[in-house]
């Protein structure tokens, strides 16, 4: 019995301690980066550096504007692409698709998301980036060499594919039964079942997979560094050139370190994804939350 309860105490303190880790650890990554970023936060103004789009780091030129507006650009445009195709096709699955075709496509989904973002890259440089090159560029007179915010926003929106379509399915999945069909009862056409009924009860489901989605997009690196040109501009249309902040730590850390400032201009580049991150997660979980409650 003593035993019994030692091994509950056992559990309790160390699922405890796990947890605490876990938070500090993230407490960790944002004081260290704060510590990194002082050095620039100092000697630079904070209003100038986030609205400044001159990166010129040999003559202490630190404006990240450039960069913020290429990681918001390849992250909308992967979300427009991407949330309807996954809403659509999880409708499909869920309403439509015969158990057979579900239980075959689910764990393709799987096999999708364990891909490493290299092959996507790669995959962006093949195939997605030539075509906009040579056929879709062309079609609204632009002469562009394909590498641009369009073609890294279409591989975020291929690699955020399994994570939407996976959550969204067993979202909609949890709808009852009986609230469907008391609607159809009532003339609702099926299509009027599933966007009266479906939509609006899994919405909280379905915000969640998109922010998990945008989670992913806004900190994904390798992939959108090959394929969006990584050219230090404001992007003024989907076919221009971009530098997201993520390939531009890739790119440069471990280079160019004794140019003074830079190693803090990457740090300070980390902690401002890691804040944008952080923020987005905290507001769409109090928005999440709001809309439990009038559930």
């Amino acid at each position: 019995m003593r035993f019994r309860l030692w091994k509950d105490k056992l559990v309790q303190y160390g699922s405890a301690f796990l947890l605490i880790t876990k938070i500090l650890v993230v407490v960790l990554i944002a004081v260290g980066l704060t510590l990194k970023s002082l050095p620039l936060l100092k000697n630079e103004n904070l209003w100038e550096i986030l609205s400044s789009s001159v990166w010129s780091p040999l003559r202490g030129n630190f404006g990240f504007l450039p960069f913020i507006l290429g990681t918001v650009w390849v992250t909308v445009i992967s979300l427009i692409i991407a949330v309807p195709l996954c809403i659509m096709a999880s409708i499909y699955l869920v309403e439509f698709a015969s158990d057979r075709l579900r239980k075959s496509v689910l764990p393709l989904m799987n096999v999708l998301a364990a891909i490493p973002p290299v092959l996507y890259g790669v995959w962006g440089i093949l195939f997605v980036v030539p075509i906009l090159r040579n056929y879709v560029a062309p079609l609204f007179g632009v002469d562009t060499t394909g590498f641009s915010v369009f073609a890294g926003g279409i591989v975020l929106a291929v690699m955020i594919f399994p994570i939407l379509i996976s959550i969204m399915v067993e979202v909609m999945q949890t709808v009852p039964q009986e609230l469907k069909d008391a609607s159809l009862s009532l003339g609702a056409t099926q299509w009027e079942t599933i966007v009266s009924v479906n939509l609006r009860k899994a919405k909280p489901g379905i915000i969640a997979a998109v922010v998990l989605g945008v989670s992913r997009a806004i900190g994904e690196t390798i992939a959108v560094l090959m394929v969006c040109g990584n050219v230090p501009q404001i992007p003024k249309s989907w076919f221009d050139a971009g530098y997201p902040i993520p390939a531009l730590i890739a790119n440069n850390f471990g280079e160019m370190m004794s140019i003074p400032m830079y190693d803090s201009a990457l740090m300070f580049a980390a902690l401002l994804l890691f804040v944008i991150i952080f923020g987005f997660n905290l507001i769409s979980r109090l928005v999440l939350n709001r809309l439990e409650d009038h559930g």
